[in-house]
């Protein structure tokens, strides 16, 4: 038991993290109830500022951290704001509904040469719905928005090999902040950044 509580966060640890996600403004966006847990050493568990932060601290650890656009989920890039036929979506149709892929034919042919080498299409939110026409945004729901983080650490232990051949902590895979998973993106819609983030949203759907 004292060996639990005077272990530090390190590379290849795994860490058990309660936190509280607020704007700018202190408005919260998620408080969870269960702690997210990562595997800590950059395997982008969570974000490098917050890693940083945590290095070499212990269980009971809490502070509150702010990471600007750049630091979180990028500056908004309107260049992913889409407007499409609402022929091409399946009904009924709601805002906040998400699918997956390119929504346009002529740029899915482009993106088969240009982005051979990317295996994360991007995930588009329906943001409006109108007779004719629907509005997408490829955007992360929370992209230009600066965040402030209260963290408090709530265990640490070593990780197992298993856990640091697979880059992410045995059952943890969907407590990650929103981050997305390099390894298993193309399986898991959850890990799309912001469906844990309070995007109320199922998982994406292809858009064809």
């Amino acid at each position: 038991m004292l060996d639990r509580f005077s272990m530090k966060i390190e590379k290849n640890t795994i860490v058990s993290l309660r936190y509280k996600l607020t704007d700018a403004q202190n408005n919260v966006i998620e408080e969870p109830d269960s702690p997210m847990v990562y595997l800590h050493g950059g395997y982008e568990g969570t974000f490098p500022k917050i890693e940083s932060l945590l290095d070499g601290q212990g269980i009971g650890y809490e502070a509150t951290i702010q990471l600007e656009p750049n630091e979180a989920f990028g500056d908004y890039d309107p260049e992913l704001l889409k407007i499409e036929p609402r022929t091409r979506f399946p009904e009924p149709l709601e805002v906040g509904m998400q699918f997956e892929g390119v929504p346009d034919a002529q740029e899915d042919a482009d993106a088969s040469v240009d982005d051979s080498d990317d295996d994360e299409p991007l995930i588009y939110t329906v943001t409006d719905v109108a007779d004719n026409q629907v509005v997408l945004d490829g955007n992360h729901p929370l992209a230009g928005m600066a965040l402030r983080f209260w963290v408090q650490v709530e265990d640490v232990r070593a990780a197992t090999d298993d856990e640091i051949e697979n880059r992410h902590p045995e059952g943890g895979e969907s407590f990650t902040f929103g981050m997305p998973n390099d390894d298993d993106g193309d399986d898991e819609g959850d890990d799309f950044p912001g469906g844990s983030l309070g995007s109320g949203t199922s998982n994406p759907r292809t858009l064809h």
